[in-house]
């Protein structure tokens, strides 16, 4: 029977938009819904057959609000089981999985840094990308990036495309 495990709405140490209190909520929550997936991606990897991480949109006192789900359809896949029991933990900060906040809070205007969810995988690809000597300055950017370039390639040759020409100039 499918089942859904509530990842949240963005990584639990983080400012994120607040129902009935930011200015232009709809538009701030899907972003950093759209992040965050990205970010478990990256983390993580991409989740395997048998479920998939979504947006579910949720009722409240005052309005609709999207939280990240990992939508489990084969709970007895081993595979399955065994992402969900990682994924479950979720991030405590953007910078675990190599990303900068799409939003920044910073008084009463939130101020966002990526209106795009794809420039924020490009970011996140460009932050974790080896040293001209193939060598990651932090082991860690390897599985980082090796994930989001396998999930995002679009965006892993655009983030190529611009280190090209950074180093033409």
């Amino acid at each position: 029977m499918p089942y859904f495990i509530d990842l949240g709405a963005g990584p639990a140490e983080e400012d994120c938009a607040q129902l009935g209190q930011s200015p232009d909520f709809d538009t701030l929550n899907r972003l950093e819904i759209a992040v965050y997936k990205s970010a478990l991606i990256a983390r993580y990897g991409p989740p395997p057959p048998g479920c998939r991480l979504a947006g579910l949109s949720n009722a409240h006192d005052f309005g609709r609000y999207v939280e990240l789900v990992l939508h489990i359809e084969n709970e007895l896949d081993e595979a399955v089981a065994d992402y969900a029991t990682r994924v479950e933990e979720g991030l405590a900060t953007w910078r675990e999985a190599g990303f900068t906040a799409p939003v920044e809070y910073n008084g009463e205007t939130p101020s966002i840094v990526h209106a795009d969810p794809a420039d924020a995988v490009i970011s996140a690809l460009l932050i974790t990308r080896p040293g001209l000597n193939g060598v990651f300055p932090i082991p860690d950017f390897a599985v980082l990036h090796g994930n989001l370039t396998q999930a995002y390639p679009a965006e892993a040759a655009v983030a190529q495309a611009r280190l090209a020409e950074a180093a033409d100039a």
